[in-house]
């Protein structure tokens, strides 16, 4: 090695590359590569550090003595004062993902939020070499003067390092660690035998029902040995909860909204959030379909919130807390086996959110949970920027938009769906845009995290950070199914994995379970959705594994969204049989080719409207009407918005026969089609309401034609969810048990 630093400061500003400053500026020093080595010997150099060097810890900061600043801190210094042209220049320069994430600003991935450069080494997530797509990599900074502040904020930088930080008594971090009823410890604590973990692949789920009084029919199962089932209790005491200080003062001030009806002795909870944190904070998986808008959307994000928080400060607590004990003891390496509190990497919560808006108010309510009413108020670090890319401007929205009411409670604010951010809680302070390896939470959109996790083949790739999610929220899972439901395939598919990199974790301080690779037995699921659908039960039965069980919300619709259609229309309900489930949409498709669409061929039988649920049935369908050459148009939500125009004037004008329109559309959209007078639905509807809300676009343009006005409805065994939500769970098991097709009508007297 030769000597760095011997030049003096100016020559060597000049000598360096603009990629030598970047990593000069990082790390302190210039990269081991570029070692001038001298032809003499160098003479060594022997530096006696100070008992109290430790710079990493808060404390030891401040109790050290004034270090004799060094050469290349004083190089650093000039560093700072680059201008901030230039410091954008450099950037451009660096073949990372910092460049093209920075530059592109309207393609959605300015946020590829996950990584600062403030974070030390052992904490950067993606080191594999840079992404130019911005799809995974280091995210850029708000602006560069805010770069060239956090790139020597060392002291910032440890704040909310769990390595380098102890329990604090004022900070409240020791209030229920040491109580034995803990749900928390119960579950982190509680041990696995090999062979009860064997048994979990070949024994059958044991279930039992029972009917609590908000949820409703709950059936409560579990593939382990022991089912455990319990009822709510009357009332609810903040305290026996075990809430992690400060959030038993903070969580009725910041509930208080939802609370405003009831009298000041009530519970801190509303009747469903009481019944549905019992439920989370048991830590069993908990499916709740009833998640609506503009019900109690609010509601129950408030409370899932309140879970987070609480699951967070307890395991940082409990790291802190064995920090300062080993700190103390002076332990050895080999003396550690009592000190295991953490995952193979640090994260521990991952939120799904459907967009940006959601996001915002999550991050929103974890500020509200540690502040609450407080004079104090916690540091939240890189919130002017959060604002910015996660708010919206009100005067963006177009003021002419006329939409149901539960259209504009979903597509509030910023709608984008390309986003993930990390966050680290710690010692009353949050920072936003964490390295996702330095972050506590995760928060992120499907979209968002398959652009990091890639897919096989793809050489940058990372799915490391899946590794120790301790706690999954999946938040308006129906929302998914309207944009892509296999990226949460894909994401259920590399949930809780061993990582491939060490990232440098301290193996003596993980759980043996997490060692084990059974952190997927622990890890709790938090499902929410607006319905039941098939697609969803799924990722429930198959993935949720814990081994405190699973709750399943399963009430059945009394009454069907039939009931809600406006306009006298006979409803008739084709029943189509199918082999199996494989084989039904081959089957569909057979049906509606030879039994339904020849009694729409004729001319008299035009402005028929064609409802197609899936995509991939609608250009199936489209392709076929083309090979056919029968007079149709057809919209999507792909279809540009002079061609929609253009396609809903030749329906209503009659001009084209047959519109073929596709669910999606129906639902980013919301456009009301005039001119049906015929309508097919070829599946169910996903949603319930939509099915009346297109009966109902028959009555837009009323013209006398109502004697003439069919509806057909397509329908299998396989299709009992829907079928039960559309015309109500007793008519719906009649018309199963039946071979024959139904004859409805409604009369519109509502």
């Amino acid at each position: 090695m030769g000597k760095r630093g011997s030049r003096s400061q100016s020559q060597l500003l000049n000598t360096l590359t603009k990629k030598q400053k970047k990593h000069l500026r990082d790390f302190g020093e210039e990269h081991p590569f570029y070692d001038r080595v001298s032809g003499k010997e160098a003479k060594p150099q022997i530096y006696q550090p100070s008992e109290s060097s430790d710079t990493s810890g808060s404390e030891s900061e401040a109790e050290s003595e004034p270090e004799q600043v060094s050469g290349y801190h004083r190089l650093l210094a000039t560093l700072k004062n680059v201008s901030e042209e230039e410091e954008e220049e450099e950037e451009v320069e660096e073949d990372s993902a910092v460049d093209e994430a920075e530059m592109d600003d309207d393609d959605g991935e300015s946020d590829v939020t996950v990584e600062e450069e403030t974070a030390p080494e052992s904490a950067k997530v993606w080191e594999s070499p840079p992404d130019p797509e911005g799809k995974g990599g280091d995210g850029p900074l708000g602006t560069s003067q805010e770069s060239s502040e956090e790139f020597t904020d060392a002291k910032h930088e440890s704040l909310f390092s769990l390595e380098t930080n102890f329990l604090e008594e004022e900070s409240g971090g020791t209030c229920s660690l040491n109580a034995s009823q803990d749900p928390f410890l119960q579950h982190v604590n509680k041990e696995l035998k090999e062979k009860e973990i064997q048994a979990v692949a070949t024994n059958s789920k044991t279930t039992h029902q029972l009917k609590w009084p908000i949820l409703g029919q709950l059936v409560f199962s579990s593939k382990f040995q022991k089912l455990e089932t319990f009822k709510p209790s009357k009332d609810i005491d903040l305290k026996s909860l075990h809430l992690q200080k400060p959030l038993e003062s903070t969580w009725t001030k910041t509930n208080s909204q939802f609370l405003s009806g009831s009298p000041k002795s009530s519970s801190p909870f509303t009747p469903l959030q009481k019944e549905l944190f019992l439920i989370m904070n048991s830590y069993r998986d908990l499916f709740y379909p009833e998640r609506t808008a503009l019900k109690n959307g609010e509601e129950i994000r408030h409370v899932y919130c309140l879970h987070v928080i609480n699951h967070v400060l307890k395991a940082n607590a409990q790291v802190l807390a064995n920090n300062s004990r080993r700190r103390s003891q002076k332990l050895g390496v080999g003396d550690d086996d009592d000190f295991r509190d953490q995952g193979l990497t640090r994260p521990k919560v991952l939120i799904v959110v459907p967009f940006r808006e959601a996001a915002l108010r999550v991050v929103q309510l974890f500020i509200s949970l540690l502040e609450g009413d407080s004079k104090k108020k916690i540091i939240v670090s890189n919130k002017k920027r959060f604002k910015g890319e996660y708010g919206s401007d009100p005067e963006e929205r177009p003021p002419n938009l006329k939409r149901p009411e539960d259209y504009e409670a979903v597509f509030v604010g910023n709608i984008d769906d390309h986003f993930r951010i990390g966050v680290a809680i710690l010692q009353r302070s949050i920072r936003l845009y964490a390295p996702f390896y330095s972050s506590d939470i995760l928060i992120a959109s499907p979209l968002g995290l398959r652009t990091i996790i890639g897919g096989e083949g793809e050489k940058k790739r990372d799915f490391d950070f899946l590794s120790s999610i301790e706690l999954l929220i999946i938040d308006q899972a129906d929302i998914y199914l309207m944009q892509n439901w296999e990226h949460v395939l894909h994401l259920m598919n590399h949930m809780n994995l061993l990582p491939l990199d060490s990232h440098g974790v301290d193996f003596s301080r993980v759980r043996m379970w997490s060692l084990n690779n059974w952190s997927k037995y622990y890890r709790q699921t938090l499902l929410f959705g607006a319905l039941q659908d098939a697609q969803i039960n799924s990722v429930f039965n198959k993935y949720c594994v814990n081994l405190q069980g699973q709750v399943a919300v399963r009430n059945v619709p009394m009454t069907g969204s039939i009931s809600h259609v406006l306009v006298q229309l006979p409803h008739v309900f084709q029943r189509m049989e199918a082999e199996n489930l494989a084989s039904v949409i081959d089957d569909r498709f057979n049906f509606f080719v030879n039994k339904i669409l020849p009694q729409y061929r004729d001319a008299v039988m035009s402005h028929t409207l064609i409802y197609v649920p899936s995509y991939f049935d609608f250009v199936r369908l489209r392709n076929y009407f083309k090979k056919e050459e029968l007079n149709f148009t057809h919209i999507c939500e792909y279809t540009p918005k002079s061609g929609v125009s253009r396609a809903r004037h030749f329906f209503l004008q009659g001009e084209k026969q047959f519109l073929l329109l596709t669910e999606r559309f129906h639902f980013y959209k919301r456009y009301t089609i005039k001119g049906i007078r015929n309508l097919i639905f070829y599946e169910l509807p996903t949603y319930p309401h939509f099915y009346s809300e297109v009966c109902n676009m028959l009555r837009a343009t009323s013209r006398g034609e109502e004697a003439t006005w069919t509806c057909t409805v397509l329908y299998s065994k396989y299709d009992a969810q829907r079928l039960a939500a559309v015309v109500g769970v007793e008519r719906a098991a009649q018309m199963l048990q039946s071979h024959k097709n139904v004859h409805l009508f409604i009369t519109g007297e509502r």
